[in-house]
């Protein structure tokens, strides 16, 4: 063998190598694109599950807000409903406690009206007059005025927690209580606060006794045993009743007294005759 022949022996083995170098760095890039490949489809595949399993949390998070916004309106619904129920059960039990007083009143009012009318006595009257007001109105100070027809003046025959005769004569007409009983009308004081000094021509209460239209007196009220902030409708009430019997068992007692007397002068003339 030439050197020629060895020179291009040596190339052609040369070439090869250098060929095999060449296939081996391109299966080398092949691989390596490969991998790279692999590792975006890993990627791809892990964030496609992250991402499906994010929806799903979303959509079932989703449904159970939905739940959670419905248990929040019926809870809402049900609490409306249990504020209402317990306002009702709250007016029921203040009107009942009023049904309730107002039966104590009228059953107080009834046995105080029996005792007013079981007699014909003006003083014992006068008696239970006084232990109405005090017991049914609650008042501390208080006064019974009665209407003399022929002079028109009104002059108190009995009180409670004063002494009668310092109290004023009163002309119809004069200040509230005259005024009271010329109109034939119930005065209430807008504040029933008392002062220090009391004022008896300026009451807190002007009661007018009337028969039919017929007045022939007042209970006249200065100050209330418990303090009141203002009178309720049953107060009201109780005044008009009260007015109405008392004057019923005043008039009917001074009627009373007046034939008492009559049948007594009466008697003594006729037994003044006969023993002549």
């Amino acid at each position: 063998m030439t050197e020629n022949d060895e020179q291009n022996r040596g190339e052609e083995i040369l070439n090869i190598l250098q060929k095999g170098t060449e296939f081996t760095n391109e299966i080398l890039k092949e691989n390596e694109r490969l991998r790279f490949r692999v590792a975006q489809l890993e990627e791809a595949n892990s964030a496609f599950a992250e991402t499906t399993d994010d929806e799903a949390l979303k959509a079932e998070f989703s449904k159970l807000r939905e739940k959670l916004d419905l248990l929040a309106d019926e809870k809402s619904k049900l609490l409306d409903k249990y504020n209402a129920v317990e306002e009702e059960n709250k007016d029921f039990v203040n009107r009942y406690i009023e049904i309730e007083n107002e039966n104590n009143v009228l059953a107080n009012l009834y046995v105080s009206s029996y005792q007013l009318h079981s007699t014909l006595d003006f003083e014992e009257v006068l008696r239970v007059i006084l232990e109405i007001v005090i017991n049914l109105v609650g008042a501390e100070e208080f006064s019974i005025y009665l209407l003399d027809e022929k002079t028109h003046k009104l002059t108190a025959v009995a009180a409670e927690g004063l002494d009668e005769t310092t109290l004023p004569v009163i002309d119809i007409g004069e200040g509230v209580i005259g005024g009271s009983v010329k109109d034939g009308d119930n005065y209430f004081a807008q504040s029933l606060v008392v002062g220090e000094t009391a004022n008896y021509l300026s009451p807190l209460v002007s009661i007018p006794m009337k028969i039919k239209e017929r007045v022939i007196g007042t209970i006249v009220i200065y100050k209330l045993l418990q303090q009141k902030e203002e009178f309720t409708n049953l107060d009201h009430e109780l005044f008009t009743l009260l007015a109405g019997h008392t004057a019923t068992a005043i008039f009917s007692s001074k009627l009373y007294s007046e034939s008492e007397r009559k049948l007594s002068t009466m008697q003594g003339f006729i037994n003044l005759m006969t023993n002549k």
